[in-house]
């Protein structure tokens, strides 16, 4: 197993697509709990999100970049730039 870190950035003016998706999101995450190092918003100055950090072990890069694309967060286009590190 490799640890990432995966930064993602939301678009503007996202906060209701985040909150209508954050329970399925949540869901997705909870399929490869034993994976997740941690997981979780990153906060404006108005202390609403405004994106999201994962570490999460997975054995290669393409498995973590086919799991995040199964992500509902993903799929609904919450996203304006997705950073992959090793970490």
């Amino acid at each position: 197993m490799k640890t990432y870190i995966v930064i993602c950035i939301d678009k503007k003016n996202s906060l209701e697509k985040r909150l209508g998706n954050r329970k399925m999101h949540l869901d997705h995450l909870r399929k490869i709990n034993e994976q997740v190092v941690l997981a979780g918003p990153m906060m404006n100055k108005n202390k609403n999100p405004k994106g999201s950090v994962l570490i999460l072990n997975f054995e290669n890069k393409e498995k973590l970049k086919k799991f995040l694309k199964a992500d509902p967060y993903v799929k609904v286009g919450l996203f304006k730039e997705i950073t992959i590190e090793n970490f």
